[in-house]
């Protein structure tokens, strides 16, 4: 049997798509082995978010060819959807698909390998309606699984390539979503997290149904102990939203906000659709709905136009908020986006030494939250055994602490009471109680 390997860059949602992916093969008799081995077929499946996800991608191709120069290189995803010519022109590259017909992926290796002509097949996904069913049976190796409900944008940001590399908005049909969520929960998986490219517009395109919704029919579904969701805008939370997610017992505390930038006057150039006050004022509202919740975002230094003034009222803002974590970029200029025509391009080194103040401020603010809960009883789902620490397994609370705790690995998959007994800056080490 022929073997493919797979590699995956970029997010959640990729993460998902490659899984399925994966499922495909293997009902066609392929064996499926790890990325960093010999292999007959290589799937690459890419990220456009960043100029580093494209050299990135572009990395992991050539490198699947050095290792079977013979083997069929497949490159799929959101670089190849934007970037179609450029990444067939790659030395190796053998089919090239984008972000929609993933379900016939083994079919264009098939025919690949009965022509030996290159295949390119990638559709102008801004004419696409209709939401891509790629299931999933079984994950490998995990004890959190995504769940895909949701794919494409239509907010076009100025900085962001997402809605030209996934196109408008589609969501999952309620009974599929319902049908994968029971299926993961035979399986034995605890908890499933809520993907998608922009996932609290769920249901915009269906009518009569949304993302608060959907938990609210997982959260009934016996098996499933916590539902968590993907990145969402602050708005989505309204005072509605919350108080009807306050009654879900199954959903993790924890929320990831997207902010992108603490200056009313950046964020207005990078069309975001909120303010600096109300994204405080949200943040305050769920604090005091979920008194242990973690509120993680994102934020984009060195955005064009973005002064010393501007980074320093972002620095200010987060100082303020104590944000659990904080993920920092450098804006990277994405040809065919508004902000890569702007004028004022913040210079790299400038980049670099704003995104190490914020670095800095984030392992201040990550270390103080997770101090709040130090000697406290948590739950954590162990998911695995740190590596190079023998007789140790890691795992997450429903806030999102990193824990790592004496065990063995019988308590992975398990959602064991933790005492959290040291902070140790990034993740907390605790003991079973």
């Amino acid at each position: 049997m022929e073997r493919v390997a797979f590699t995956t860059l970029g997010c959640k949602v990729n993460q998902y798509e490659t899984e399925a992916m994966s499922e495909l093969f293997k009902k066609k008799g392929y064996t499926i082995v790890d990325s960093d081995e010999t292999a007959d077929i290589y799937v690459i499946n890419t990220c456009t978010v960043t100029s580093f996800g494209d050299k990135k991608s572009r990395q992991m191709i050539r490198k699947a060819k050095h290792k079977n120069k013979d083997a069929i290189i497949a490159v799929a995803g959101c670089y190849s959807q934007v970037s179609p010519d450029k990444v067939m022109s790659i030395p190796g590259v053998n089919v090239v698909i984008g972000t929609s017909d993933r379900d016939r992926i083994v079919d264009f290796i098939e025919e690949y390998k009965k022509s030996r002509t290159a295949v390119s097949h990638v559709e102008n996904v801004m004419n696409i309606k209709k939401f891509e069913e790629l299931e999933i049976a079984e994950y490998r190796g995990r004890t959190r699984a995504f769940l895909k409900i949701q794919d494409g944008c239509n907010r076009f940001c100025s900085y962001c390539l997402i809605p030209y590399a996934r196109g408008p908005i589609r969501s999952r049909q309620p009974e599929k979503v319902m049908n994968q969520a029971k299926r993961l929960a035979d399986s034995g998986f605890k908890e499933i997290i809520l993907s998608g490219i922009h996932v609290a517009s769920y249901g915009v395109d269906l009518g009569e149904i949304n993302l608060v919704d959907i938990i609210e029919m997982i959260q009934e579904i016996d098996g499933i102990e916590r539902i968590r969701i993907g990145s969402v805008e602050p708005t989505f939370f309204t005072d509605d939203v919350i108080e009807r997610l306050k009654k879900y017992d199954k959903l993790c505390r924890h929320f990831h906000l997207s902010l992108q930038s603490g200056c009313d006057e950046t964020l207005k150039r990078m069309n975001r659709r909120y303010t600096t006050s109300q994204y405080e004022s949200i943040v305050q509202k769920l604090r005091d709905a979920f008194p242990k919740v973690s509120i993680t975002t994102d934020i984009i230094t060195g955005f064009p136009g973005e002064t010393e003034e501007e980074f320093n009222l972002t620095y200010g803002f987060l100082k303020k908020l104590k944000l659990s974590k904080t993920h920092v970029f450098k804006y990277s200029p994405r040809k065919g986006t508004l902000a890569a025509k702007y004028k004022n391009q913040v210079p790299p080194e400038v980049k670099e030494e704003r995104s190490r103040k914020l670095l800095a401020l984030n392992l201040i603010n990550e270390k103080n939250f997770i101090e709040k809960f130090i000697d406290s009883d948590m739950k954590v789902l162990f998911e695995a055994e740190v590596k190079g620490m023998k007789g140790f397994v890691e795992g997450y609370t429903d806030n999102y602490i990193s824990v790592r705790a004496n065990g063995n690995d019988g308590l992975i998959d398990t959602i064991t009471n933790c005492k959290l007994t040291k902070n140790c800056g990034t993740y907390a080490c605790g003991e079973i109680v």
